[in-house]
């Protein structure tokens, strides 16, 4: 079928080596167009993988989040995002445990809402939603720093101005002591814009790797939990 998943040559090679960590069999040497599961199957059991042990790697690759692309000002991150599709829908109990985690991990009460079939829950820019796609369900997280456009903005305008106002005192003939004023202007400016270089990276960084913790804890829960199971 077109609509089958099919697994790039990066991809094949993460299967395999995942697979092949007990067996210690070699993957394909080069994969032309992609392989379906069936297909990554019929060439493990030529290398000695089990079909079952295929498989489970390649639902372990599936599970691995995808980070969404960094929304950058001045080449500075100011979002965060992730995507994971998850093997199957959670209950109304597993979705419930699933915002007590978000709270839990972000440190924040946030608003549940559902509606049409998609269930969310943000706290100012952060929001994690819950969503059905065209092969099953999914996860994205994101967010972006709320105060970032502005403090930014805020540093080059003082830098701007610093240079306006320099030019001015220069032409106008005065010099020396006068100067400092521009000079305080530049530094507060750059001074900004240098914490901005500083904290924002590391926010990015600890925000992803919370959405990471997340993305890893649902699909935990999920395999924990039998897939026929009922709700409390």
């Amino acid at each position: 079928m077109d609509s089958e998943r099919r697994y790039g040559e990066e991809e094949v090679r993460e299967v395999f080596a995942r697979a092949a960590e007990e067996d210690r069999a070699s993957p394909p040497a080069r994969v032309e167009g992609g392989l379906t599961l069936e297909e990554l199957q019929a060439v493990g059991l030529e290398v000695g993988l089990s079909a079952e042990r295929i498989a489970v790697a390649a639902a372990g690759l599936d599970a691995l989040p995808r980070a969404l692309p960094r929304r950058k000002l001045l080449g500075i991150p100011i979002s965060a995002g992730r995507v994971v599709d998850l093997p199957r829908e959670l209950t109304d109990r597993e979705w419930q445990f699933l915002v007590a985690e978000l709270r839990a991990t972000f440190d924040a009460k946030g608003e549940v809402g559902a509606e049409g079939g998609i269930r969310e829950w943000s706290n100012g820019n952060l929001h994690t939603v819950l969503e059905q796609t065209e092969s099953g369900h999914r996860l994205r997280l994101g967010t972006r720093k709320g105060d970032a456009l502005e403090t930014t903005f805020l540093g080059v305008m003082f830098a701007v101005m610093s240079v306006v106002v320099a030019f001015i005192m220069v032409a106008d003939g005065r010099a020396g002591a006068a100067l400092m004023v521009p000079a305080l202007m530049a530094l507060g400016g750059g001074g900004v814009l240098v914490a901005n270089a500083i904290r924002l990276p590391r926010w990015a960084g600890e925000r992803e790797r919370q959405m990471e913790h997340i993305a890893a804890w649902t699909n935990h829960l999920l395999s924990a939990a039998p897939k026929g199971a009922k709700e409390a």
